[in-house]
């Protein structure tokens, strides 16, 4: 079958997206289209300036015999700050409030079109940071972490705060809890990760840092480098915060109970 020059825009689009960071040579769509390997590079030239103009992302070329082309999700500056400028409409709603200065955002997590584009932003911070892992911990950053890790094409192992049958052997440690100051447990299994592989730790709400601080401490034991933290949300914290280098979307400044008024910011991102 001989492909048209738009039958093949169509689907050598799709299957860039479907598989970000990728290295795809050009003999795989040369072959694929049954066409000369210059009409796939003047294709992925028309490709490459459409992602960039639109602001999809980066069609990078790898120039030698293991070489191809990659597709690296990359969200533009006034398309991030969209998706802050959202998330802060959305959590100011009062209703939202619960006690101890939490949030609802369960609704949020759970929304899949947000949740892609959050994901997109947290990916394109840390595009080029070679990162082979996701990590999160059970149960509410479980939908942040597949958000990212579907826009930068690696695993996700979830952490939890008890030992499952499902699970096989498991590494566990004990950690203290940053607000409440509580001795707690983390359990991950065995064969969740390999030594030497780079994590991106991330979370939905961060108070100290308590948390993300357990989870660095158990990267250790799996002999794994820490790549990078992604918060989606952080409370503005009078303590001194157990982890100092991360990135957050939004950043929870002050809650009144009484009043059922929430002040929220811009996180760090930028």
């Amino acid at each position: 079958m001989k492909w048209k020059r738009s039958e093949r825009l169509v689907d050598m689009t799709h299957y860039l997206l479907e598989h970000p960071q990728q290295l795809i040579p050009l003999t795989f769509f040369a072959e694929l289209y049954q066409s000369a390997k210059s009409s796939i590079s003047e294709d992925l030239s028309i490709v490459k300036d459409t992602f960039e103009e639109r602001g999809i992302g980066l069609l990078v070329t790898v120039p030698g015999a293991a070489g191809g082309v990659k597709y690296i999700p990359k969200m533009p500056e006034e398309a991030v700050k969209e998706v802050m400028q959202e998330l802060l409409k959305e959590l100011s709603h009062s209703d939202r409030l619960l006690p101890g200065g939490y949030l609802f955002m369960t609704d949020l997590l759970g929304n899949p079109e947000l949740m892609n584009r959050v994901g997109k932003v947290f990916a394109s911070a840390f595009c080029d940071k070679e990162i082979d892992v996701i990590m999160t911990v059970a149960t509410k950053g479980i939908s942040i972490a597949h958000a990212i890790a579907r826009h930068l094409n690696v695993p996700v192992v979830v952490v939890r705060r008890d030992n499952k049958v499902t699970e096989g052997s498991t590494v566990s440690i004990n950690y203290v809890s940053g607000s409440s100051r509580r001795i707690q447990t983390m359990v991950l299994s065995k064969r969740s990760m390999q030594s030497g592989q780079r994590v991106l730790i991330t979370d939905d709400f961060m108070k100290v840092g308590g948390t993300m601080n357990g989870m660095k401490n158990l990267l250790e034991e799996f002999d794994c480098t820490l790549a990078g933290i992604a918060v989606l949300v952080e409370a503005e914290h009078l303590d001194e915060r157990l982890v100092d280098d991360y990135y957050s979307l939004v950043k929870l400044k002050e809650v009144n109970e009484k009043d059922r008024t929430i002040a929220l910011s811009e996180g760090n991102y930028f």
